[in-house]
């Protein structure tokens, strides 16, 4: 966590007038600290610009993180240059939900950007770009910004994102969503050669973002440029770590690392951010991958000249070395050099391993060029090639690569020991410290387990995991260590490599340990990678290691829902579809309505379905069936996207249908309970009344509200409409669970009669209590003879009640349920363009543009059929029959086009609803 050290203070930039009130939400914002701004006067605005960009539902307030450690960065230099940070005011609007806002957000970044370099014009080396921070959704948008038709690319000069989805959305509500990321993938691959002087670093969450999957945070590209790096967060040094969606913005390590990276990215003759490409990357490889702790500025193969008769030169003659250094003394030589010959080629060494621990020196390995009688007198610095890994610093050089060099040389100077360290080096051979095992199963659940034995002579160990290169798998790796004699307390580092992405993870233990690892992918390997992950063991000498690997069925699971979990709307919506598909068959048939849980279990087949999707999946790959496919102007197969990221399966999508399955049968269970309980709370207040067979489908009241809603939709939002119609719709049901329940009370009641054909209501009940005759006159008379029985009749209801009546009722309510069903997933896909028009309306009053407006306005005219239907008019409709067929073509269509475009369920829902509506009217 990042920690203040002074008040934060964020200065509202003045807009140009006309850009305040074409955009009045948003605003533009320069951070500053208060003792800072009044004690240093040169920090206004004279700096080096860098702007950030929150993401969907960000504050301009998270800037505050970098901004605070960039001025202590800038003081501890006293303030040669120093950074100004600025951040933009978006309203926290809802843009991973509603892209409506994107473009315009978009326009809004690239006026502020000619706001803030106008205000250093007229100072000396004014600067002529700004550096870009991105969170989340901010990242698209500036690399949004190359699209626009008058946006000057030299206005940029680095962008870095922060758990950006660049691949695509999380979830696609709306087409203009998917339309913008369309856009802007699509300019930056075709315009790749025009954009490669802009550099992107692009950082992942990891396993811990549940919002944003690192997966989706690779910058798209063809890779013909070395101008885009993507890290995930477990795998940057000296965080090594994964972060949440938020935590990334102010976890301490990677604000230290990015201001770290700002600061080395300085040209000292300009004090601006340099242009120069390989400077850019090899400043954002030290700082987000390997870290030599080696000033990334420094030209990593310097030749450097050894003094001789001011140090101590050592020829170590043996193949594995260790050295402890000695307690600090005022007698020891100023510096110390240890020389390691290279192994003649006849030898089967193929590497060069070193590490250290606690040594302090930023120059200490080298290739010696030039040695005279055991002291080396010139060499080329190869400190720049270590690699900092928790404790350690390490270099594993392959030897063919260094024969140039007679010797490696290895500093010790006395200026830098401030404490004891130990320095190990050994030669090796790769192929014999690489172990290859192949992983369990999946579908092993942990059952089947596969050992290896490590008897550890050297430091490195590598453990191959063949065959792991799926998403859907997921390992837990247990490592125990034993030694026979330890000097000391050691530590071993395990990291588990993935070679094709940075997305490492590192784990540190004592020795001897129990150590747990759980190997999971980001990312799918690439169709044209054979590389395997591993899991690299820097180890103790002499301890013995056994390795257990076994599948992890909670990492699996986990591993499904965080690639899978955003398709599982499509698959409740499809069990809904087939549930109402059924229940109008078995209306057509049999004349009346199965329950919705006997409907679900009736219907819910997935092989009804999966495999037709699968299938035009597969005949895509002919050339023919592409051409029917254009001509009938169908959109892409959703499977297809699925397969480009290397994420689908057919076990998983049945699987994940029946997950929506389950979910359906128990949101069923849950929701009829909710019903009666509301009904019965509904006929405290409202006397319930029998349901009528004859009902006018379109009246003058349902016309009314259908117009007035119909206006809502055109003058506010769409899914204003949609809500309100939604709880009219719900107080419909509510009223008719009341009346069904009412009417079987009235059916329970005729048993007591001995011969009752038609049991009296309310009316003749009243007539018979006024007259003041005879309590029973006749055997057709009142079915109750006790106050508290003829209360319950008390009924707003024609004269005669039969059986067939309170059938006619239930088919009626079961179908008004399940088109609640379908009711409630509408509002959920119309709530976030609700929020949206919620939260500026006060700024617009009509939502522009609006992605529910051709739904509501559809699903409006449906409902005001659909609120007065009844099952005894849907018997007799001839379009019943294929009204009930169709409903399985919609499921089948909904599963290739809105598994990842969640904003075509809707369409699908409102289709189906539209044609029960013509049921009821044909």
């Amino acid at each position: 966590m990042t920690y203040m050290f002074e008040y934060p203070e964020y200065l509202k930039i003045k807009l140009p007038k006309k850009l305040s009130s074409h955009y009045p939400s948003y605003g533009l914002y320069r951070y500053k600290e208060k003792n800072s701004a009044e004690t240093r006067k040169e920090l206004k605005a004279t700096g080096i610009p860098v702007l950030f960009l929150p993401g969907n539902a960000g504050s301009y307030k998270q800037v505050r993180s970098l901004g605070s450690v960039a001025l202590r960065k800038a003081e501890n230099i006293h303030n040669k240059f120093h950074f100004d940070f600025y951040s933009i005011d978006f309203n926290e609007e809802l843009v991973a939900l509603y892209g409506g806002s994107l473009e315009k957000q978009t326009e809004f970044v690239h006026a502020c950007i000619k706001v803030i370099l106008k205000s250093y014009k007229g100072q000396k080396g004014a600067p002529s770009n700004v550096a870009i921070v991105g969170h989340s959704m901010g990242g698209i948008v500036a690399r949004a910004l190359f699209t626009l038709p008058n946006f000057k690319s030299t206005l940029i000069s680095l962008i870095i994102t922060q758990a950006t989805p660049h691949v695509a959305p999380v979830l696609i509500l709306d087409s203009y969503l998917i339309d913008f990321y369309t856009t802007v993938n699509n300019h930056w691959i075709l315009n790749e050669e025009t954009l490669r002087n802009i550099t992107i670093l692009s950082m992942g969450g990891g396993f811990r973002d549940y919002q944003v999957r690192s997966g989706l945070t690779i910058v798209p590209s063809l890779g013909l440029y070395n101008n885009t790096l993507n890290v995930v967060t477990s795998a940057v040094p000296r965080a090594w770590v994964s972060t949440d969606h938020l935590c990334i913005v102010w976890c301490k390590e990677l604000v230290l690392a990015t201001v770290r990276a700002f600061f080395d990215l300085v040209d000292h003759n300009t004090n601006q951010i340099t242009m120069d490409l390989k400077k850019i990357m090899k400043v954002l490889h030290h700082h987000f991958v390997t870290y030599s702790e080696k000033d990334s500025e420094d030209n990593p193969e310097t030749s450097v000249s050894f003094p001789g008769s001011t140090a101590t030169w050592s020829e170590i003659n043996t193949y594995d070395w260790t050295y402890n250094s000695p307690q600090f003394s005022a007698r020891l030589p100023k510096a110390s050099y240890f020389i390691l010959p290279l192994p003649s080629e006849e030898e089967l060494y193929s590497n060069l391993y070193c590490r250290t621990t606690n040594l302090e020196s930023s120059d200490w390995i080298y290739g010696c060029t030039l040695i005279n009688q055991s002291v080396c007198q010139e060499g080329i610095d190869l400190t720049g090639e270590a690699e900092l890994l928790k404790m350690y610093k390490i270099v594993n050089f392959n030897v063919e690569k260094y024969r140039s060099f007679s010797h490696f040389v290895i500093h010790v100077s006395k200026a830098r020991v401030n404490k004891q360290f130990t320095m190990e080096c050994e030669y090796l051979t790769v192929k014999s410290r690489t172990m290859s095992t192949p992983i369990t199963n999946v579908l092993s659940f942990g059952a089947s387990v596969h050992r290896v034995l490590i008897n550890s002579t050297g430091l490195i160990h590598y453990v191959q995991l063949q065959d792991f290169n799926k998403i859907y798998q997921a390992f837990e790796i247990h490592v125990e260590s034993q030694c026979q004699s330890l000097h000391g307390k050691r530590a071993d580092v395990y990291r588990f490599h993935v070679p094709w992405s940075h997305e490492d993870s590192v784990v540190t233990t004592s020795v001897p340990s129990s150590t747990v690892i759980y190997a999971k992918l980001h990312r799918a390997r690439p169709e044209n990678d054979s590389s395997v992950p591993e899991l690299q063991l820097h180890t103790t000498r002499n301890c013995q290691y056994e390795i257990t690997i076994r599948t992890s069925f909670c990492q699996v699971l986990g591993q499904l829902f965080r690639f899978h979990g955003v398709y599982l709307p499509t698959y409740v919506v499809a069990n809904i579809l087939l549930v109402f598909g059924r229940q109008l068959i078995h209306l057509h048939n049999e004349g009346n309505c199965l329950d919705f849980t006997i409907a679900l279990h009736a219907a819910a087949k997935p092989y009804k379905v999966i495999p037709f999707v699968n299938l035009a999946a597969f005949l895509l790959r002919y050339e023919w069936f592409q051409d029917v496919w254009s001509i009938l102007m169908l959109p892409e197969n959703d499977i297809l996207i699925l397969n480009e990221q290397g994420i689908s399966s057919s076990a998983i999508s049945i699987l994940l249908f029946l997950f929506g399955t389950a979910i359906v049968h128990w949101s069923g269970i849950f929701f009829s309970l909710l019903l009666k309980q509301l009904s019965s709370l509904w006929s405290l207040f409202q006397r319930p009344s029998v349901v009528k067979k004859e009902n006018g489908l379109i009246s003058r009241q349902s016309s009314c509200v259908v117009i007035f809603f119909i206006i809502i939709i055109w003058t506010t939002c769409g899914a204003v409409a949609l809500i309100f119609g939604y709880f009219l719709y719900l107080l419909k049901v509510i009223s008719l669970q009341a009346s069904v329940q009412a009417m079987k009370g009235i059916l329970n009641l005729a048993p007591r009669v001995e011969t009752v054909e038609k049991i009296p209501t309310s009316s003749s009940v009243k007539e018979e209590e006024g007259e003041g005759e005879e309590e029973e006159e006749d055997t057709s008379g009142t079915a109750s003879d006790s106050p508290e029985e003829s209360d319950q009749l008390n009924l707003e209801c024609p004269n005669w009640l039969s059986l067939s009546d309170v059938d006619d009722a239930v088919d009626t309510l079961k179908i008004y349920i399940t088109i609640l069903h379908l009711l409630n997933w509408m509002m959920l896909f119309s709530a976030p363009s609700f929020i949206y028009w919620l939260k500026n309306l006060r700024y617009a009053r009509r939502l522009n543009p609006d992605p529910c407006d051709i739904v509501a306005t559809i699903l409006v005219l449906t409902m005001g059929i659909l609120i007065n239907s009844h099952s005894t008019s849907v018997k007799r409709s001839k379009l019943l029959k294929y009204t009930a067929r169709i409903q399985l073509i919609l499921v089948i269509a909904m599963a290739a086009f809105g598994l990842v475009h969640l904003y075509r369920i809707p369409y699908f829902i409102t289709f189906s609803l539209a044609l029960y509506a013509l049921c009821c009217l044909i």
